[in-house]
């Protein structure tokens, strides 16, 4: 079975948007064919207020979410990636508002670039970024009525966190689960072997609700999650498939997988192509010279 994405979504410019009780949907207007209608930021509380993701360095954002803090304290900004997207925000909402900046760490490689690699991410990377607070797994900060326990999810990036609601069963699950599309993971700042295992580690919890960090919620986690997960073994069979057939290349791999897919998105799926390359040859079940590497020569182990 297809997974099955939802593409709905009015990103309301330019309000607040209640989602659950106590929080509020800030969406960013920096639309793209990876950020969907835009970056989602979130305010949670009622009196004295957190903000989870600020999004990208945009005046307009930032006057929105000031909107919709309405003069109320901030205490908490927290940051789950540290993409353009997402955090660069945050030192101009502290700078308004008082509020120390929580994330796992600055931004990072999941693993060392290999010799003569250049990180093809590396404008997305916000690499100034670094939290007043560092947040290590399990930790859970209370607020004004709310506590925000932090699950770490790395595998989108290597400093991926999703952040827990306390006593709600809503986790914000920033880009690792998105209800519109799949979540890209790239080598060197994402590692496939980590999304999995990040993935099943959100499974196991059983939220009743995901808020994810573009698009709209997903309302069923658990079966989606599944799906996506059988979705992401189904790419991995499909690859073994088209090595065993005589592929050699990604960029023959992406052409015959990704045919369906917007053109603009292939040099993000070659990424992905990668991760999982990096993992099968881990796991011994592809064989290639050296390290992997996006224009690797790649075969059947054996």
């Amino acid at each position: 079975m297809a997974l099955k994405f939802d593409t709905r979504f009015d990103p309301a410019y330019g309000q607040g948007v209640t989602v659950a009780p106590g929080v509020q949907r800030v969406t960013a207007k920096n639309p793209s064919p990876f950020t969907f209608h835009g970056t989602n930021s979130y305010v949670i509380g009622r009196e004295t207020l957190a903000v989870i993701d600020p999004g990208p360095d945009d005046d307009a954002h930032l006057q929105t979410l000031l909107e919709v803090i309405a003069n109320r304290p901030v205490s908490h900004i927290f940051v789950s990636h540290t993409h353009r997207d997402h955090s660069p925000l945050a030192a101009r909402l502290k700078q308004r508002t008082g509020a120390a900046i929580l994330a796992e760490g600055p931004h990072r490689p999941a693993r060392p670039l290999h010799i003569g690699e250049v990180n093809p991410l590396d404008a997305s990377a916000d690499t100034g970024f670094a939290p007043d607070v560092v947040l290590p797994d399990d930790t859970v900060t209370s607020g004004d009525g709310w506590a925000i326990r932090t699950v770490l999810t790395p595998g989108h990036t290597a400093n991926h966190a999703a952040f827990a609601l306390e006593g709600t069963g809503v986790l914000f699950s920033a880009d690792h689960v998105m209800a519109w599309s799949t979540s890209i993971v790239a080598p060197p700042d994402g590692a496939m072997a980590d999304y999995m295992a990040s993935l099943d580690r959100l499974i196991e919890r059983d939220d009743r609700l995901l808020l994810p960090g573009h698009g709209g919620p997903v309302t069923a986690p658990l079966s989606f999650m599944r799906e996506l997960k059988a979705h992401r073994q189904m790419r991995e069979q499909a690859i073994l498939e088209r090595i065993g057939s005589g592929d050699r290349t990604i960029r023959d791999m992406v052409e015959a997988i990704y045919r369906d897919t917007d053109p603009r998105l292939h040099g993000a799926a070659g990424l992905s192509v990668l991760a999982h390359l990096e993992d099968l040859v881990a796991r011994g079940l592809v064989s290639t010279d050296g390290d992997p590497a996006i224009d690797g020569v790649f075969e059947p182990a054996g």
